[in-house]
């Protein structure tokens, strides 16, 4: 059936008009900053030491492992206790297995955490339905989840994607209407996050409202997140000198079984996907730790078994907005010939707040002597996705340059999210959802080519409006 699928889609594809550069959107939206939900919007759960700000994210490299995260406000005894089952037809009696998180709290300035529980699960069934509680006897609640696939080439799956999400009431429309699409599975998050830093002191209050804000969601799919200039919370003139401290210790990743030694940049394998994540705000340059670690981490990608190649890295490389214009520049310098060689298929990036999709294009010709610094189209490139538009406190970037340059293929000033159905090895259909529109409207929608078993050209409808 899904086969089927891919042939009327490829065939509906290919009798519409080319892709043609440099589309810029004419729906306009009220250009103005979003308004913040107040902290009353997300109170705690009922119940004493009830568990809260509850999220999952793969706990391993193939995806037969989680991480069950979780916040109470004491410490009080099986606080930190998971007990999970998987689902089974019929009146059998499941059988439930118990694992213990590690708990940990940490301070910022004048404020400190509630008590922070992440709890591994590895040895999982493929493809299995479970259920998980987490509380003391005093106050339980149950989430599910639902394992990937065996990883394989042919394997179909579905991701949402969100950036730069805040919690404004744009914020909270484009969360929920990711979720009114089924399909959706997990979550690829490309960074900004609470958005706390943009309160005095970078009130720490804001990591708990996200928490709360998202767990609807992210208790039930794993997000799989970057992590943004917004996660860096560098202040020290309020004694507040270590980088990423509230984001490394609420979000916890599988970074050690991709071999990094940083939970800022690590890649998993999920379906028939490869995804690697790396740091925009971490030392990159020739030597250093990421830089390694990403040589040795391409090496490593197995086309054959997950032909999907994805990259997440905040600040875009490829971005014909005036905010934050260039800011990847360096980054794109030294990482871009590493791409194209091996093939990606899509980079995903935030940070700028307006949607742009570009086509497969490189400028790894450049050099200081030779003035070749444009980029050309080149089918081993990625396509390169700037989603930072998921509804932050900080409002639309809606200042495009003009006219619109060759690498650009469709952009739009509008909150929004987008979805990636991978169908099998060679085919994967990338649309993107403006808040405005009912869930089943794509505003920019095209099928994905992959670069190792199907490198060829792709189209795009021409519906858009």
């Amino acid at each position: 059936m899904r086969m089927n699928i891919v042939i009327l889609a490829f065939v509906f594809l290919n009798i519409t008009t080319v892709i043609h550069g440099g589309i810029t959107s004419k729906f306009v939206r009220q250009a103005q900053p979003s308004n913040e939900m107040p902290l009353s919007t997300f109170p705690s759960p009922a119940g004493h030491n009830a568990p809260e700000q509850v999220h999952i994210v793969q706990g391993d490299y193939n995806g037969r492992g989680i991480i069950i995260s979780w916040v109470t406000p004491l410490n009080l005894a099986n606080s930190n206790v998971v007990t999970y089952w998987k689902t089974v037809d019929g009146d059998v009696k499941p059988e439930k297995k118990r694992t213990h998180a590690s708990t940990s709290s940490y301070r910022f300035y004048d404020y400190t955490s509630g008590f922070l529980h992440h709890a591994t699960i590895k040895g999982l069934e493929y493809d299995t339905k479970y259920i998980y509680e987490v509380g003391s006897n005093e106050t339980v609640r149950q989430f599910n989840f639902t394992t990937p696939p065996k990883v394989g080439p042919d394997v179909p799956y579905t991701f949402g994607i969100i950036g730069d999400l805040g919690q404004t009431y744009a914020s909270k429309k484009t969360l929920y209407h990711y979720m009114s699409n089924p399909k959706g599975q997990a979550v690829l998050f490309p960074g900004d996050l609470s958005y706390a830093d943009n309160h005095p002191n970078h009130d720490q209050r804001k990591w708990d409202s996200w928490g709360r804000f998202v767990e609807p969601c992210a208790a039930y799919q794993p997000f799989i997140y970057a992590a943004g200039n917004h996660e860096v919370d560098f202040v020290p003139n309020i004694g507040e000198p270590h980088a990423f401290k509230p984001f490394i210790h609420r979000y916890h990743n599988s970074y050690k079984a991709s071999k990094s030694i940083s939970p800022l940049w690590f890649s998993i394998r999920r379906a028939s996907a490869h995804i690697i994540v790396f740091s925009s705000y971490s030392a990159y340059g020739k030597y250093t730790p990421q830089y390694v670690w990403l040589e040795q981490e391409l090496k490593k990608v197995n086309r054959e078994e997950t032909p999907w190649l994805i990259v997440m890295v905040h600040a875009p490389w490829y971005n014909s907005n005036n905010y934050h214009y260039m800011e990847g520049e360096s980054m794109r310098v030294m990482f871009e010939p590493w791409f194209v060689n091996n093939k990606v298929d899509l980079v995903i990036s935030g940070h700028v707040h307006s949607y742009e999709r570009s086509h497969r294009i490189s400028n790894i010709k450049y050099n200081i002597t030779n003035a070749l610094s444009s980029p050309v189209k080149d089918p081993s490139a990625p396509i390169y996705i700037t989603i930072g538009d998921g509804g932050n406190i900080e409002g639309i970037a809606n200042s495009f340059t003009d006219p619109p340059p060759s690498y650009s293929a469709y952009r739009e000033a509008s909150f929004g999210h987008a979805v990636l159905d991978i169908l099998n090895r060679t085919h994967a259909l990338y649309t993107w959802h403006r808040n405005q529109d009912n869930e089943p409207v794509a505003a920019d929608s095209i099928m994905l080519h992959n670069r190792h078993f199907f490198p060829v050209e792709e189209l795009t409808s021409d519906n858009r409006v």
